[in-house]
């Protein structure tokens, strides 16, 4: 029964891996309709083998979201796709901050400089997007932070999951280039997988290792 388990949550990530590779495929060369179709289906598979790891609600929450924020932004309700994102990094957030590891004060000035950096680089070039652009980026931001603090799984994918958003607000700037999107779906892909396996109940912050052996050798 175990194995079938294991088979069956690894046909799951194989799919999502897999859906991953075509939209990439589809946006390196343009094919519109395999793009839409693709990218509809990367959070539910991704949802679905997190459901097989015991997700929290909240990470259900956030993959939710996110599913919705992609349908949204291929229309002209780009506004409440924004707003989905939002939801999402709020739910990233609040599960992260309730279980951080060791919280370095070095990587919150880091990130910090690095959302100051961005914002004064491309905030002229945003017209009347710079403010909302802005607060979505501080809360990406802090996402990144608080996955940071979680586990280094996790905090690598909250850094690439910034990539991602960054090069998108360098196109609403005016400021494209050639293959951006490919590494838009890419950082994307890698950095929600990464940050939600993170949350998996198998995976443990460093120190709680280091504690968890300190006891046992007490005893």
């Amino acid at each position: 029964m175990r194995l079938g388990r294991l088979v069956a949550e690894r046909r799951r990530l194989a799919a999502y891996w897999g859906a991953a590779v075509v939209q990439v495929a589809a946006v390196a060369v343009d094919a519109k309709l395999l793009k839409r179709a693709s990218k509809a289906t990367l959070m539910p598979l991704l949802l679905s083998w997190m459901r097989t790891q015991g997700a929290s609600t909240l990470i259900q929450a956030a993959l939710l979201a996110s599913a919705a924020g992609d349908l949204l932004l291929e229309t002209e309700f780009q506004t409440a796709g924004i707003a989905a994102f939002a939801a999402a990094q709020a739910c990233y957030l609040a599960v992260f901050l309730d279980k951080p590891g060791e919280r370095s004060w070095r990587v919150l000035a880091a990130y910090g400089a690095l959302w100051a950096a961005l914002i004064a680089l491309l905030g002229r070039d945003l017209g009347s997007q710079r403010v909302p652009v802005a607060a979505y980026a501080l809360l990406l931001t802090a996402t990144a932070i608080a996955a940071k603090w979680h586990n280094p799984r996790s905090g690598v994918g909250g850094a690439l999951f910034l990539v991602s958003d960054a090069l998108i607000a360098m196109r609403l700037a005016g400021r494209d280039f050639p293959g951006r999107g490919v590494l838009v779906m890419s950082t994307y892909a890698t950095g929600q997988y990464l940050l939600v396996s993170g949350t998996r109940k198998g995976t443990r912050q460093p120190e709680v290792r280091e504690q968890a052996g300190v006891e046992a050798g007490e005893r």
